[in-house]
């Protein structure tokens, strides 16, 4: 009973052993190929569960996802010879496996160092096209894909991929040509600043000038307003004395004389030289019995 079980153990560790040795998966982010002493026989094997024959044949399997390679900035002259620090990255994919195997034997690394090489050369051209403006933001994405459809059929013929996609994430000067911008940009805003300070201060002038005329304009009208007014008073306080002394001219004259002696007695220190009989004593004269 006991030697039977053994048996059975033992078949089911050589199906085991059998099993694994001509049987594997490619999962469905996978591709494969299928190698007999090193010669591919059998390329692009699908996902799902294949037999293969041990000792004789190998199987090779890849990511079949899109794959990212960041490349490390890189420094490129545009058309007028300036330099810029450009920061990219390309997205590719396996298309052809076979191709793939036999041009990097299923190594990525050797695949992205071949690939930074394209798109180290082909970024040099595209920026040596065309102008600062043009790379900063005119034609970017123009440059981009005609790029992208470049290395494209490139690396279908040489490595078996595919270019899904090709950006630029940063533009950048060098530190020495950085410097140099920003001060170029700090005095053209100095020198628009004075501009629009000269142009406030003319402003100011005109505003203030205006301003100052419009000052003797209204005080001219206000003393022009102010004699009129003034010269329409005298005329009716003249009407009013002339109509009051109408009424009673003995009682206006006295009045007014007594209006002109507190006027010209008012100071002590006056002098006044005139005759007894004069006309200004007229009302003084006959005071206390004396007659004129």
């Amino acid at each position: 009973m006991k030697g039977s079980s053994f048996v059975v153990l033992l078949v089911a560790l050589l199906a085991v052993l059998i099993g694994s040795q001509t049987l594997y998966v490619v999962k469905e982010t996978e591709r494969a190929v299928v190698l007999k002493f090193g010669e591919i026989v059998e390329a692009d094997v699908q996902p799902g569960l294949h037999f293969k024959i041990p000792v004789m044949n190998d199987i090779k399997k890849f990511d079949a996802r899109i794959l990212t390679m960041d490349s490390r900035p890189q420094r490129y002259l545009t058309l007028e010879k300036k330099a810029v620090i450009v920061d990219s990255y390309v997205k590719w994919k396996i298309a052809n496996v076979s191709k793939f195997y036999q041009a990097t034997s299923g190594d990525e690394f050797v695949a992205n160092r071949v690939l930074s090489s394209r798109v180290d050369t082909g970024l040099r051209n595209q920026f040596g096209e065309r102008t600062m403006h043009e790379v900063v933001s005119g034609e970017r994405d123009e440059l981009m894909t005609e790029l992208r459809d470049n290395l494209d059929e490139v690396a279908k013929n040489e490595l078996g991929i595919t270019i899904v996609d090709i950006r630029v994430k940063k533009i950048d000067l060098p530190p020495n040509v950085s410097e140099s911008v920003y001060q170029r940009m700090r005095t053209e805003r100095e020198r628009e600043a004075r501009e629009h300070r000269s142009k406030g201060l003319e402003l100011a002038e005109g505003i203030r000038a205006d301003a100052d005329r419009q000052k003797v304009v209204l005080e001219a009208e206000a003393q022009r307003d102010a004699e009129m007014i003034r010269g329409d008073g005298d005329a009716q306080a003249a009407a009013v004395y002339a109509k009051a002394y109408t009424q009673d001219p003995e009682f206006f004259e006295f009045y007014r004389s007594l209006q002109a002696y507190r006027e010209s007695f008012s100071k002590k220190g006056d002098l006044f030289l005139l005759k007894p009989d004069s006309e200004f004593f007229k009302y003084l004269n006959g005071v206390d019995g004396v007659t004129k």
